[in-house]
């Protein structure tokens, strides 16, 4: 449950050289991370309340107390539900190591909150048409029999229909989670009960970041990873760094981020990337539907949920006219919002003005906006001096996979008061009062603050299961050590196992008109360089 507004609890003083600040950006040295291999005795390992290190990571910290009112208030779904636990209790893994069992066969914070888990997952299979069709069709081929994948992505309730469904497939999967916030804790206890190796919790540390991950990509008995799935690339980063041996026995990378194919790319253009990779994030059902319409529905979203702001009238600016701003621009347009944009690419800029937005550099308007929201996969987008000119009461958010956008590192100084309001909810209070709201320590507000719509997740979920398959079954020399885009049939694939939901009836191609085309009757229907 969220936490509420109560009397302020004592300031907590702590010295920022001390401070324990979670990161989703590469360690320099993955080979440090504790845990050593994946062999070990099972266990049940979960973490139990008290004093967390989570939140030790500012010079003054205040926290408001959980009131009855909140409660009732902020329980409607399952992350504000269960999201009080990122503030409490030891790290799970602590508690496994120091029982001298480093390797259990899952890691989660309670195991006991399954059935509530197991119900959201039931509830996201209604929603989610497409992968759900997946696994009936395929289920019984196992076209991913032996394939043993790591994954390394959001664990909620829609990542979980699509671990089962690989499950079902015929593979192995171990699962770590790619945002040390995003994760819905009943949902990881619901699949570690159903016997998966899961190794997530909401409000991991940085350490317990990597520990997880790595309890996914270390070789163990009866365990050599063959696959990825990725989110941000940091389950292959890690590999590559930590268990170069390893990383030579796999077939194929699936990679569904902006910053994660950033990293292939980088690998590839280095002579480092040594087994092919599927670029998910620009396929067409990726970025039209899980970037755009996604977050078209989930920005408001999070930001009802977490600061009941009003949006009629208010001044914003988004930082990036991609998929994602264009779907951010669209939904606070809609409800009355006026919407500044800032872009570095002319293309881009230019579909804003003609969409009816303002252009501007961030500096022009910084002063006069009440919501900031980064949407670039950029480094440094939103800095400490423009926060010094940030109006009393601005919400800071970020939409972009990584937490660099906002440089909330320079937050935290002696100077500066942090006072946790809600779950994911920080206003930072300068000395003369001025305070900022911002959400999620600057990581992607719509999984940490809020709950993704699950038919959009389920296209994404179809296009990662079938560049999987695409992967594993690939004759040797079809892919080479190189960054591929998902071949378009599988993109008109997965669009069709999702139009029966809206009793959609295609038109079909007499052999004349597909003959004037120059098409297959059956597709594919565009050529790879056409925009959608």
């Amino acid at each position: 449950m969220s936490e509420g507004h109560g009397e302020p609890n004592q300031h907590r003083k702590e010295s920022v050289a001390a401070a324990n600040i979670p990161s989703d950006s590469p360690v320099t040295d993955p080979g440090q991370v504790r845990g050593g291999n994946a062999e070990g005795t099972a266990g049940k390992f979960e973490g139990q309340r008290g004093k967390s290190g989570a939140l030790k990571k500012s010079a003054r910290y205040r926290s408001r107390s959980l009131s009855a009112s909140s409660a009732d208030s902020y329980s409607s779904t399952s992350y504000t539900g269960s999201s009080s636990e990122e503030d409490e209790g030891v790290q799970p893994h602590e508690k496994a190591i120091a029982a001298g069992q480093p390797n259990p066969p899952y890691c989660v914070r309670n195991v006991e909150q399954h059935a509530f888990g197991r119900r959201e997952i039931e509830i996201a299979e209604q929603e989610m048409p497409g992968i759900m069709a997946l696994r009936a069709r395929a289920k019984d081929d196992k076209p991913l029999k032996d394939a043993k994948i790591v994954g390394c992505t959001h664990i909620n309730a829609q990542t979980a229909v699509l671990i089962e469904t690989l499950a079902a497939l015929g593979a192995t999967v171990r699962w770590a989670a790619c945002n040390i916030y995003s994760t819905q804790n009943e949902v990881a206890a619901a699949l570690a009960h159903a016997g998966f190796a899961i190794f997530a919790w909401r409000g991991e540390s940085e350490e317990a970041f990597w520990w997880c991950i790595d309890q996914c990509c270390t070789p163990a008995a009866g365990w050599q990873p063959n696959m990825i799935l990725d989110d941000g690339g940091d389950a292959t980063h890690l590999m590559l760094k930590k268990h170069a041996a390893a990383f030579k026995h796999i077939k194929g990378i699936v990679e569904e981020s902006v910053t994660g194919v950033h990293r292939l790319y980088q690998l590839s253009k280095a002579g480092k990337l040594c087994v092919p990779a599927m670029n998910v994030n620009d396929s067409v059902t990726k970025t039209k539907f899980d970037n755009l319409y996604s977050c078209r529905e989930s920005i408001i979203d999070a930001l009802k949920r977490s600061t009941d702001l009003m949006f009629g009238g208010k001044q914003s600016v988004v930082c990036g006219y991609g998929e994602v701003g264009k779907g951010c621009c669209q939904a606070l347009k809609a409800l009355g919002c006026v919407v500044y944009v800032t872009e570095i690419d002319p293309i881009c800029a230019l579909q804003a003005a003609m969409d009816g937005f303002r252009v501007v550099k961030l500096n022009e308007v910084i002063r006069q906006v009440d919501i900031v929201i980064t949407a670039t996969g950029n480094k440094g987008v939103v800095t400490r001096e423009h926060m010094e000119r940030m109006k009393n009461g601005c919400v800071v958010c970020n939409m972009g996979h990584s937490n660099t956008e906002v440089d909330v590192h320079a937050l935290r100084t002696p100077d500066l008061l942090w006072e946790r309001v809600r779950s994911q909810v920080d206003h930072i209070i300068w000395p003369n009062g001025k305070r900022i709201v911002l959400l999620a320590e600057g990581r992607l507000a719509n999984l940490c603050c809020s709950s993704l719509p699950s038919f959009v997740v389920s296209v994404t979920a179809a296009t990662q299961a079938l560049a999987l398959i695409e992967l594993y079954n690939a004759p040797q020399h079809r892919y080479k050590a190189d960054v591929y885009l998902l071949p378009k049939k599988m993109d008109e694939y997965v669009a069709s196992l999702h139009l029966p939901t809206f009793d959609a009836h295609l038109t079909e191609l007499t052999d004349e008109q597909a003959k004037y085309l120059g098409l297959n009757k059956v597709g594919p229907f565009k050529p790879n360089y056409y925009r959608y």
